[in-house]
């Protein structure tokens, strides 16, 4: 065994063994994989294997298609079989919503060249002739769906890993992992220990376990799941073809054909945890005790659609755990809080993105970023907060409701409240509906009633449509209150502050007291890893604000430039809360709790003073993320209830009121205002969303030279904003989301970030990165995925002179 190695790998199921071989690819051949047993042990084994590429994400999408695409390519590689069998499969819809998914989904698979593709009952009949087809709306083909061999794909990606230089020890157990004061790692096996420079935690059922070796705790937990496979069918057996699988999500169950038979799985209401105490180290190829009874209701729709099923007996039953983060998305990345330790827990549909998720992870590993952006899976989503209560509770709702569409703009409820402010009980007494960021409750809008819920959710326009135009209205008439507590807020203390900064920054930072700029953080590709406020509080005192949701992804890039010594860097986003006032009549109703002059000659754009506010200190800025004149007001969490009451009353004289984040959404598409992980993330350049001019070249910072590189180069698409038609968005009852393909002529130029119905302006408007067209062009964005003609705008339809902030 090798006593040194630039990375270990613990775990040897089939991501473990991927992300072995794509290190190996990308030239890292000094690199070991440890599996506690053997290889396939934990979820691996059992796995149904299914293979499919659409996902809602489109970056899932495009490495789902990756993972699709190596299998074949791996086997012509390394001599493995992978079992590879790809018949196609059907997605049937009996629901509005489902068919509303599966044509947006279709629509993508056009932007991106992929075969899914909507067929008549006829060919669906043809394909396969044992559905009963009776309630479809809607049948999607996908050409290349299927399943692999769960052994065999582990095994392929086990022996390309190997035929590369890399090293895998079975039977071998980890019993330690140790930082060492340089950020390298120390392994500890049985066997005996490795020196690496990289720890990777793809320990499957074991994560947890593992992670704590480090002093890690993740949010995982384990579920049992069934799946059974039926005798020989009569049918099946006549064929001289495989069936393709069958995806009727909305019947909660998943089919496909196993040898001569069928495999049919759910994922019941009636669920089961496993191990909540931690996994068993002796656990490996075992599975649990059939209970066939909690999934009969999901049995009984599969025979209904597939009588087949109920006149074939059962061969055997799957009954094996799987193991599940708050969302059922995976945790990958590396971990912020330590040096060179990368996680790769708590994945699901594995198989569809083995490939993928191994080549990102070694990109990530090698290169230091990964080639799209993956903050959807990114274990920075989650911090401290996501306790084992909340992770329980998230994982409950997620497995049951697998097949349950996520509708834009949906927020669940299971596992909350978490983390609230000291406003979050009158808030909700005002009628507000709550939305999760990073843990925190913040209003979405303010119903007609106490303890009001979102409780339709689709996507065309849902009962709160009316709610947020009323919100937006009285904002932009009079003036509004928004809680933006949820936003990252750090300070920076020394004398060394300005200098930090600049050389983490691409702007240059402000120089005088009270002013305030706006500044990218470039990341190692030289796209926007985030955009920031930065605030001059004092010689040697700054104040930041940045994305929320983004706080713990955003330490990395901290922790790469030192802070000089005597400089402090500390988050104050639980010691500081606030609110934004915006709105025409904001500085009237402002200047009622205050002595200070809130006159633009004495307080202008972009400048910060603290003031006392209704005997509150606040830190004020002049700037707003609506587009409108408005002051950010910081304060202490707790006299956050003493602001907020003394800013409703004054609202009252003037006509204002609370506002939520929705009405915020409209507000700031209608001033072309992006947002990060939106219009900006590390896949797009600054010159793309109009950032370039934020960044100084004639300084240094944080991978500058890499988006000096970027910045000679020719954008390859341009953020716009779109007007769609007013007639076509009426009649669909529908605005545009997020994600939806944008077409010319037939041909996909782009897509959409966000989008939002403009209250103020009398417009559905989107924002999204296009090529090859001009202001004035008519494109086709592919709502409810159909066709909306929309008109590329010269300049946002609000305030395009920016002349109402600056008032």
């Amino acid at each position: 065994m090798r006593t040194h190695a630039q990375a270990v790998v613990i775990g040897g199921g089939v991501i473990g063994c991927s992300i072995l071989y794509h290190l190996t690819k990308m030239g890292w051949t000094d690199v070991v994989l440890l599996e506690r047993s053997e290889l396939t042990s934990g979820s691996t084994w059992h796995a149904a294997a299914n293979i499919h590429g659409l996902h809602d994400n489109n970056n899932i999408t495009r490495i789902q298609n990756y993972t699709m695409d190596l299998y074949n390519a791996l086997e012509a590689e390394t001599g493995q079989s992978c079992g590879v069998f790809q018949p196609g499969s059907l997605y049937l819809a009996q629901t509005e919503a489902r068919e509303h998914q599966l044509r947006l989904q279709a629509a993508k698979a056009k932007y991106y060249g992929l075969p899914f593709r909507e067929v008549s009952r006829a060919e669906a009949e043809e394909l396969h002739p044992l559905v009963n087809y009776d309630g479809i709306r809607c049948i999607m083909f996908e050409e290349n769906g299927g399943n692999v061999d769960p052994s065999g794909v582990t095994n392929a990606y086990a022996v390309g890993a190997r035929q590369n230089g890399a090293e895998i020890i079975r039977f071998c157990p980890v019993t330690g992992t140790e930082q060492q004061a340089d950020g390298s790692w120390v392994v500890r096996t049985e066997k005996g220990d490795i020196a690496t420079q990289w720890v990777i935690n793809a320990a499957g059922l074991w994560g947890r376990e593992v992670a704590a070796l480090a002093g890690l705790k993740l949010p995982l937990q384990p579920t049992e799941h069934q799946y059974f496979v039926t005798e020989t069918i009569a049918e099946i057996a006549g064929m001289d073809r495989r069936l393709p699988s069958v995806a009727d999500r909305d019947g909660e169950y998943y089919l496909r054909q196993e040898g001569k038979g069928l495999l049919v799985g759910a994922y019941e209401k009636d669920m089961r945890f496993w191990a909540e105490d931690g996994t068993p180290q002796g656990f490996g190829h075992e599975l649990f005790a059939d209970d066939l009874g909690r999934i009969e209701d999901n049995m009984m729709r599969a025979i209904d659609r597939v009588p087949a099923v109920g006149e074939a007996g059962i061969k055997r039953v799957i009954n094996g755990p799987m193991i599940w983060s708050p969302d059922s998305n995976v945790l990958f990345g590396p971990v912020p809080e330590l040096s060179n330790y990368f996680c790769c827990n708590g994945i699901i549909p594995g198989f569809s993105q083995s490939g993928g998720m191994g080549l990102l992870a070694a990109d990530w590993i090698v290169t230091g970023e990964t080639r799209y952006d993956m903050f959807a899976w990114d274990m920075a989503r989650f911090g401290n907060w996501a306790d084992a209560a909340f992770t329980k509770a998230r994982v409950r709702d997620q497995y049951a409701n697998r097949f349950k569409i996520h509708f834009p703009n949906e927020e669940r409820e299971a596992g909350r409240a978490v983390r609230t402010r000291p406003v979050y009980e009158v808030q909700k007494d005002m009628g507000a509906v709550f939305g999760l960021n990073y843990g925190w409750e913040h209003p979405l809008y303010f119903g007609d009633t106490v303890g009001a819920k979102d409780e339709t959710h689709g996507f065309t326009r849902q009962g709160w449509w009316d709610i947020v135009g009323r919100e937006c209205k009285m904002l932009r008439d009079s003036a509004g209150i928004i809680d933006i507590s949820n936003f990252a807020k750090y300070r920076v203390k020394g004398a060394g502050a300005e200098a930090w900064l600049n050389a983490l920054f691409a702007n240059t930072m402000p120089k005088t007291v009270g002013r305030s700029c706006l500044t990218p953080l470039i990341g190692v590709r030289g796209g926007i890893a985030g955009d920031f406020t930065v605030t001059r509080l004092g010689e040697d005192e700054f104040w930041i604000i940045g994305s929320g949701m983004a706080e713990r992804y955003h330490q990395r890039f901290f922790k790469e430039v030192p802070i000089p010594n005597g400089t402090t860097f500390e988050s104050q986003t639980v010691e500081m809360c606030g609110f934004n006032v915006a709105g025409p009549k904001s500085r009237d109703m402002l200047q009622r709790l205050t002595n200070t002059s809130l006159a633009t000659e004495d307080f202008p754009f972009m400048r910060s003073k603290w003031i006392e506010l209704a005997g509150v200190n606040v830190l004020a800025l002049r700037v707003s993320f609506t587009g409108d004149l408005g002051w950010e007001l910081h304060c202490a969490t707790a006299d956050q209830a003493r602001l907020y009451a003394a800013l409703i009353a004054a609202g009252k004289d003037v006509g204002a009121g609370p506002v939520g984040s929705r009405a915020l959404m409209s507000l700031r598409i209608e001033k072309g205002y992006g947002s990060w992980s939106r219009e900006y993330s590390p896949e797009y350049w600054p010159q793309e969303v109009g950032l370039d001019r934020l960044c100084k070249m004639d300084k240094e910072f944080l991978n500058k030279s890499a988006v000096a590189e970027t910045l000679a180069k020719t954008p390859r698409e341009y953020l716009v904003i779109l007007a769609l038609d007013p007639a076509q968005t009426d009649a669909s009852h529908a605005d545009a989301t997020g994600g939806e393909p944008i077409f010319k002529d037939g041909k996909g130029i782009g897509r959409v970030t966000s989008g939002a119905y403009g209250y103020s302006v009398g417009q559905s408007l989107a924002l999204g990165f296009v090529k090859g067209v001009q202001p004035g062009d008519t494109v086709e964005v592919m709502v409810l995925g159909t066709s909306h003609k929309a008109v590329v705008l010269a300049e946002p339809p609000f305030d395009p002179k920016g002349e109402k902030l600056r008032a």
